[in-house]
């Protein structure tokens, strides 16, 4: 039998030990899917409910892997459908492929039914490589450029094939004029900056009496070195949101994520310092930095691209975290663990008080912040956890600590919507064998995480360890975007926009053959989450959480103060809450031992 153009695309994924492949079906890639049936399905096809979740599953894939993700559409819609998934993976610099179906080549150019200009369309998401194959013989040099591409850069790169070059015979490349020859494979690198650079880099921080550090993903494989370079200087370490698995919140001078969903440790760390090192992390929010006058600073990247920028840096070095600062290090000399790391440390330790004491705040019915402050304690120290963009990301980013093997990931740059269910089952592909966690709000749920319990109904009994924790923070309104309208624009909640409807989530897991429990009191949650940790199968914890608890910024500002203030006199519907419950947080930073300045 001979081979055709789609069992060679097959053939070569395998080459490059691509296992699997989240993808939907459709027309125009009915020749690959053809060959899936003679390849016994290697690499395995996993079937999202919709195109969009396909990406995000292979997205989840690539950030807790470490492998590219590889993703697969129809013509037309499923591949637009594809695009915010695959967005959300080039602004989080992570190594996703997605092979895409096309109309005939001779229907090209006549206004076809699901003809669009594929090329043009993922121009900017694919940038780094985007090609469409049309005879044969351009393979296997397309699939391995982008594969190659994918991991070089850390982005994503695109294959467009008409569904009918997909039944063509496959023939190589010949040794012939205008024809690519290819080979397999990629070595990585580690980077290091010249001996000079590094000498400028130990200057500025040798000078410094208060070192900040900033770390983000880049830094996941220089755990050690950021260490032992926080131990020579005396700094603090806080951490981009992306970073957060970067280094354990156990450390006593990691003072936590920075931001908007930040900490006050992290936010008065960068207030204060007058050295500043970033460390894999193109954190984009300035105004979270130190003043431009205030610190000398140094940045170590791997990437030329996108060295240098959020910050005046005094040094520049692109080059591997781990080598870069393994070569850094016998240049720095040993400061004096004096006030400035004995007040990171005191901060930190009061900050986690006042989690504690937020998360025991009263509410109706529930704190949304015990709920996951109570979960805290409970993870299993291999748990790959996954947050939702919203409210749900300000008590994932506040709440839970890093400790152990622990991984963790949301959609950091895009803070796109719907990606924490999908996350996890990436993850579970990734390590069938390592429970995984799902925060995520009931917005983010509507949207398409009920639908993605399909899927982990359809596989779970694949995975070592079948526990696929799905948390709902069941509020029935848009609470980030609520409390945005509230903080930023002084504009009062919009209940048609805002009011989204209850849901019996659990209920409905239940009616797929996986397991839940809604929980409507205080006293359930912690029961609830261990019901879930020793399911045998996905879990579903519907929380019904109060609206009303604020998502208060680590440096509230006097102006965000004023504009929620001014958003209850027009009459916000939910006035006497939100009051009532910012009030109540903002006394537990205020406690005496608390040093606590307006900004």
């Amino acid at each position: 039998m001979t081979t055709k153009v789609s069992d060679y695309i097959l053939q070569r994924l395998r080459e490059w030990e691509v296992d699997h492949v989240f993808a939907y079906a459709g027309d125009g890639i009915n020749g690959l899917l053809a060959a899936w049936g003679r390849a016994e399905n290697k690499p395995r096809f996993v079937q999202a409910r919709h195109e969009e979740m396909a990406a995000f599953q292979a997205v989840g894939y690539a950030k807790f892997s470490g492998r590219a993700g590889v993703c697969a559409a129809t013509s037309g819609p499923g591949a637009i459908h594809l695009l915010n998934g695959l967005y959300d993976a080039k602004l989080d610099h992570v190594p996703v492929v997605a092979i895409v179906g096309q109309t005939n080549r001779s229907a090209m150019g006549g206004s076809y039914q699901q003809e669009v200009d594929l090329l043009s369309l993922y121009k900017d998401v694919a940038a780094d490589f985007c090609e469409m194959v049309t005879v044969p013989e351009q393979l296997p040099n397309v699939i391995d450029r982008a594969l190659r591409t994918a991991y070089a850069k850390r982005t994503v790169t695109a294959v467009i094939i008409p569904a009918d070059v997909q039944e063509l015979d496959y023939s190589p490349p010949t040794h012939a004029f205008k024809m690519v020859p290819s080979s397999l494979g990629v070595t990585s690198s580690a980077p290091v900056p010249a001996e000079a650079d590094l000498d400028r880099a130990a200057e500025v921080l040798n000078a410094g009496e208060k070192v900040a550090v900033l770390i983000g993903q880049g830094a996941r494989g220089a755990q050690e070195e950021v260490r032992r370079l926080a131990d020579l200087t005396g700094a603090g370490v806080a951490k981009a949101l992306l970073g957060k698995d970067a280094l354990p919140d156990t450390l006593p001078y990691v003072t936590g994520a920075i931001g908007l969903l930040g900490t006050r440790p992290s936010y008065e760390l960068m207030r204060d310092c007058d050295t500043l090192l970033v460390v894999g992390s193109s954190f984009p929010y300035t105004q979270f930095l130190p003043e431009f006058d205030q610190a000398r600073a140094v940045q170590v990247d791997i990437d030329p691209f996108m060295i240098g920028m959020r910050y005046p840096f005094e040094v520049n070095l692109v080059g591997d975290a781990r080598e870069t600062l393994r070569s850094l290090l016998p240049k720095l000399k040993k400061k004096r663990h004096g006030s400035w790391r004995k007040k990171i440390e005191k901060d930190t330790d009061r900050w986690w008080e006042v989690m504690r004491a937020r998360a025991a705040v009263e509410a109706e019915p529930i704190n949304p912040e015990y709920v996951v402050h109570a979960l805290d304690a409970l993870l299993p120290d291999d748990v790959i956890l996954t947050a939702d963009s919203g409210s749900a990301a300000n008590w994932y980013a506040r709440h839970l600590r890093i400790r152990g093997a622990m991984r963790g990931s949301l959609s950091g740059t895009l803070a796109t919507m719907g990606p924490g269910v999908p996350y996890a089952i990436g993850a579970k592909f990734a390590h069938p064998d390592r429970p995984a966690l799902a925060l995520v709000g009931d917005g983010a749920m509507q949207m398409n995480g009920m639908a993605e319990l399909i899927t982990a109904a359809k596989y779970w009994r694949d995975w070592e360890d079948p526990r696929l924790i799905v948390a709902v923070l069941n509020n029935q309104d848009l609470n980030q975007v609520t409390w945005e309208m509230r903080a930023m624009s002084g504009a009062p909640q919009f209940l048609p926009s805002q009011a989204i409807p209850d849901v019996p989530y659990a209920d409905f897991a239940r009616s797929i053959g996986l397991d839940g429990v809604r929980v409507e009191k205080p006293g359930e949650v912690e029961s609830a989450w261990h019901k879930a940790l020793g399911a045998d199968r996905p879990y579903v914890i519907d929380f019904r959480t109060d609206p009303a608890v604020p998502p208060i910024p680590p440096h509230a500002t006097l102006d965000q103060i004023e504009a929620a203030a001014l958003a209850i006199v027009k009459g916000d519907s939910d006035r006497t809450g939100m009051i009532r419950q910012g009030l109540k947080a903002k006394v537990q930073e205020m406690l005496p031992g608390h040093r606590h300045r307006e900004e």
